[in-house]
């Protein structure tokens, strides 16, 4: 019997061989006609199955709802069969998310992190790690919108407040905004204010302003007709009475401290504004600008806890006298009353803003960087009063150690005053400074017959005796300090020492500790709808999943810790990712050249416009400024024509959205001769694909004109049609929509502009680092429009990251899904509300824009309520009342899955239903949920309740609503109050303690 089981087992064992071989003869023969991969899948995590929110399933549902049966069949009828694009995508493939955070971190270690004493307006900063986690790395803050609806944005609106809070005590400004996007924009903005406030139109600049400024300044004034002079500033002669602004640095490019009282008192008698660019960190220590007679304000609050990220993304600040107010560009918080008559927080002054004012708008700021803002502002809260000065203090004391340790060996300080910057004229050749400095890795800035040394906030005793060394200066921080004599020069000493308090505000001096820091970032957080609460369908806007991969190299030390102007042998990883981003982009958009300089939509809008203009005044053609612009345009549209010094002509559209090509013919050819360009948005702003796409471009250049093509819907494009293809010049390119780049509640945006190749020559220099890549002299460049070279550029990772995890066919299924989810959203709707405008196949694009303008005479409600009560049901609202009053704009992205596109568009069916209501008389025409929306938790569960409708319908309107319910923090804002009524610093009130 033994011997029977033993051979039974062998048999078996001999069968499984048997088996075996068989396979593996079979496998070796299959690998030699097969790859490996095909019979081994890899296991890969296909990013696009994250980013792409509806699964396989739910596209074909919606699918079927619509009419389709694929969405290759959707795409041939949505897309006009002229522009569609048969090719794939000539990128590369997709990688995983874990390659791909493997492959950035080996390009990043590519760049060298020098220690950089460069200045210039960007210093190195600690960024306190509470806040870096907690906001820069933080969806509940990187993925909100701007918040023109504040009663679910009061979180970055009060951070906002203490923003302008911080800038107005430092500055002893009476108002400030909510954030520029640099110092060098802010310095255009400032001076062109001056112009509009006395009419004039000459300016001078200071000769020892930043380089960067005053390219940036140059070339805002070429644009507009200024004429402006650069020069000694205490020889300027305002007697003329021609000079509308003066631009100073205090501390200067060089790091010296002047007094400036007589130069502002003879410009204000002959009435020329003064306008200030200055240091914010200085400013602790430092008489502020308000005490002698500037006018306005202007910086950058980088070094307030904002990395360096190698020229972006940072907060310019911007701060004048109340008088000014009205001309003040940009956002502006504001204090205002709830319905309740609590204090709340909106956006103040918005008639000032390109989308009310349009060409006549003030500037054509759409981007500021709140995000930014509200890391330095949280920087100042988490340091207080205190903490600021002293690290003023101590960084002023190590530059006047360092200035006089420089002196023992002859070396000559060419400061009398300073703060953290001195410029030193060495015994030395400036050759072996620049050898020493490199055996060290050490960044100095240099003049022709100088060195210039700026310290910061991360400078330590150590690091100045390395550049004792790099001197040959034998002596040490020690050794100095012992002396005391380095205290001579110190600006507590002089008579420029500050003397006025700043920050006393309750909120500076609450938050030192780090539990109270992070429960008071928290509590902010809490009172905003972002991203991670549900869809926000703004259209035109792009509120796409900004993931977490893409975000991770953001943080990277050798991404972060870069100054702007490093030599460019320093940044090899910046400079490979600029490449295969380009090469992308290119790939894309079908152009051939992307410049990064613009650090914002509208900022490449101008960029854009400004490279037509150099390339008909270099063809001898600069009477052609007539610019062509649908009225549907976005407002930033106008106002950038209007800022690149074009006449704005605007083209009516037809009843169905599309461009009226009647119109648009009588126009070019009674403009012929002037014409500078047509700027269109594609698909239109209305929604649409529009079939004459190519014969409009067609019919602009046979008249010698160009085709702007603005970049804000390229998320119904990509991978389907290719503006360069089509017939475009130039577009910009939102890479905080279409590209992943978070909005970060207002900014940061990054507005890179793609060029045919006739434009090339035209994008953006910069004075300091050659950003072209080609090393040209043109006679006629563009000039800078940032004040770093590459833009923003530590935002770029997340942009190329979202590329290569999609790969050519993720990104066209992106593309496709948007499609989708915009025609479903769109047919669920259609027996509750109308669909303004549809393509010739019935179908639009990837949004559509819904009319409630019946509501207003059938029920007395407005697209406001509905905006508003919106929010009751857990929704920010989508972009309302353009590009049609009393509409709503809605854009789903492709990355909402079915569920919660289902939810929205349940949510809207509930407010029609109640709108059926106050019809019927079943809910009062007066006092209903439409218009005493939003409802607060306090107001639901106060003992007192007046209102004709219960408690329930008003909190909890839907079944959905209840397991995830989302409370407005403020009740209905009063916009009136505000504006009549301006406040815009923290209100007299003490914190929650």
């Amino acid at each position: 019997m033994l011997h029977i089981f033993k051979l039974s087992k062998y048999i078996r064992l001999l069968n499984t061989h048997t088996r075996f071989y068989h396979t593996y003869g079979s496998l070796l023969t299959n690998l030699q006609k097969e790859k490996v991969g095909e019979l081994f899948p890899e296991n890969k995590d296909e990013f696009q199955i994250r980013h792409i929110g509806p699964r396989q399933h739910e596209q074909l549902e919606m699918l079927e709802t619509i009419g389709f049966k694929s969405l290759e069949e959707l795409t041939k009828l949505a897309v006009p069969e002229k522009i569609l694009y048969k090719e794939e995508l000539k990128i590369e493939q997709p990688v995983t998310e874990y390659e791909l955070l493997k492959k950035i971190t080996e390009i990043s270690k590519k760049n060298d992190i020098w220690r950089s004493y460069i200045g210039m307006g960007y210093n190195n900063c600690c960024v306190p790690h509470t806040i870096m986690r907690n906001i820069f790395e933080n969806p509940g803050w990187t993925t909100q919108y701007t918040p023109y609806q504040p009663e679910i944005s009061q979180g970055r609106l009060e951070g906002l407040l203490n923003y302008q809070t911080m800038i107005c005590d430092l500055t002893g400004m009476e108002v400030a905004n909510a954030s520029l996007l640099d110092e060098g924009t802010a310095a255009a903005e400032a001076l062109a204010l001056t112009c509009r406030s006395n009419k004039r139109k000459k300016l001078f600049i200071s000769d020892r302003v930043h380089p960067q400024t005053i390219s940036v300044i140059a070339t805002r004034a070429t644009s507009l007709g200024l004429d402006f002079e650069i020069g000694d500033i205490f020889r300027v002669d305002t007697s003329t009475k021609d000079i509308a602004g003066i631009l100073l640095q205090y501390p200067d490019t060089t790091g010296s401290i002047y007094a400036f009282e007589d130069v502002v008192e003879k410009s204000h008698a002959d009435g020329t504004f003064i306008c200030a660019a200055t240091d914010l960190l200085a400013l602790a220590i430092l008489k502020p600008p308000s005490e002698f007679g500037v006018d306005i304000c202007i910086g950058t609050s980088q070094r307030f806890g904002v990395p360096l990220g190698y020229g972006g993304p940072h907060a310019g600040f911007f701060a004048c006298r109340k008088k000014l107010v009205r001309l003040m560009p940009g956002r502006m918080v504001g204090v205002t009353k709830d319905l309740n008559g609590q204090n709340a927080y909106r956006l103040a002054l918005q008639t000032r803003e390109q989308h009310i004012r349009r060409d006549k708008a003030t500037s054509n700021i759409c981007t500021a960087q709140a995000l930014l803002a509200n890391m330095s502002a949280m920087y100042a809260v988490y340091h207080g009063p205190k903490g600021i000065r002293n690290i003023a203090n101590r960084v002023h004391f190590l530059s006047l150690i360092l200035a006089k340790g420089l002196e023992k060996t002859g070396n000559k300080v060419d400061n009398e005053y300073f703060f953290d910057t001195i410029k030193i004229l060495p015994t030395m050749s400036l050759k072996t400074i620049k050898e020493n400095a490199t055996a060290f890795k050490i960044n100095f800035r240099y003049y022709e017959d100088g060195i210039g040394i700026s310290l910061d906030e991360t400078t330590t005793e150590q690091d100045i005796n390395d550049i004792y060394k790099i001197f040959s200066t034998e002596t040490t921080v020690e050794e100095i300090y012992k002396t005391k004599t380095y205290l001579d020069r110190s600006l507590n000493k002089s008579q420029f020492v500050r003397t006025t308090p700043y920050l006393q505000h309750p909120i500076f001096n609450s938050y030192q500790s780090e539990t109270r820091i992070v429960r008071y970032m928290k509590s902010l957080e809490n009172k905003d709808v972002s991203l991670v609460h549900s869809m926000i369908p703004l259209g035109s806007c792009t509120m796409k999943l900004n993931s977490t991969t893409e975000m991770m190299p953001c943080s990277l030390r050798k991404f972060t810790d870069i100054h702007p102007f490093v030599p460019i042998e320093q940044t090899k990883g910046y400079q490979q990712l600029f490449a295969e981003l380009e090469q992308d982009l290119c790939a894309i958009t079908g152009y051939d050249k992307i410049s990064f300089q613009p650090n914002s939509g509208a900022q490449g809008e101008y960029a854009g416009l400004r490279a037509i203009q150099c390339y008909h005044e270099s063809n001898g053609n600069s009477h052609r400024q007539v610019c062509l612009i649908p009225i549907s345009a976005h407002g930033t549209n106008p106002a950038s024509a209007q800022m690149a010094g074009m006449q704005v002509k605007p083209i009516l559209v037809q009843k169905d959205g599309s461009m009226d090509i009647a119109h648009l013919t009588e126009t070019i050819n009674k403009h012929q001769e002037t014409l500078s360009c047509l700027m269109i948005t594609y698909p239109s702003t209305n929604g649409v694909f529009e079939e004459t796409i190519s014969d409009i471009c067609t019919i602009v250049h046979k008249v010698g004109g160009q085709v702007y093509l603005d970049g804000a819907n390229m998320n119904a494009q990509v991978g389907l049609c290719r503006p360069g293809d089509y017939g475009s010049d130039v577009s910009h390119l939102n890479l905080h929509k279409t590209f992943c780049i978070p909005h970060g509640g207002g900014g940061p945006g990054m507005g890179p502009i793609g060029v045919k190749r006739h434009l090339i020559p035209f994008l953006p220099s910069h004075p300091v680092i050659n950003c072209s890549g080609n090393g040209r002299n043109n006679i006629k460049q563009s000039g800078a429009v940032s004040a770093a070279p590459f833009g923003s550029s530590a935002i770029l990772p997340i942009s190329w990251a979202y590329i290569k995890m999609m790969g050519p066919k993720g990104l066209r299924k992106a593309t496709q899904v948007a499609i989708l989810n915009a025609n479903y959203m769109s047919k669920r709707l259609e027996k509750h509300y109308k669909t303004l405008y549809k393509g010739k196949s019935g179908l639009v694009a990837h949004e559509f824009i819904l009319d409630m303008r019946e509501f207003k005479k059938m029920a007395n409600v407005e697209v406001v309520d509905i905006a508003k009560r919106l929010m009751d049901y857990g929704f920010h609202a989508p972009t309302m009342s353009w590009p049609v009053t009393g509409t709503l704009m809605i854009e789903p992205t492709e990355s909402e899955d079915k569920k919660e596109l289902d939810r929205f568009c349940d949510a809207l069916i509930f407010i029609r239903q109640e709108i059926a209501d106050i019809e019927s008389g079943k809910l009062d025409i007066a006092k209903n949920p439409l218009k005493m929306a939003p409802h607060t938790q306090e107001q639901v569960i106060s003992s007192i309740w007046d209102r004709p409708y219960s408690r329930e319908l008003a909190a909890f309107p839907a079944p959905f609503v209840k397991g995830n319910k989302i409370w407005p923090s403020v009740g209905r804002i009063d916009d009136i109050y505000g504006d009549q009524n301006l406040f815009c610093t923290c209100p007299s009130i003490l914190p929650d303690q």
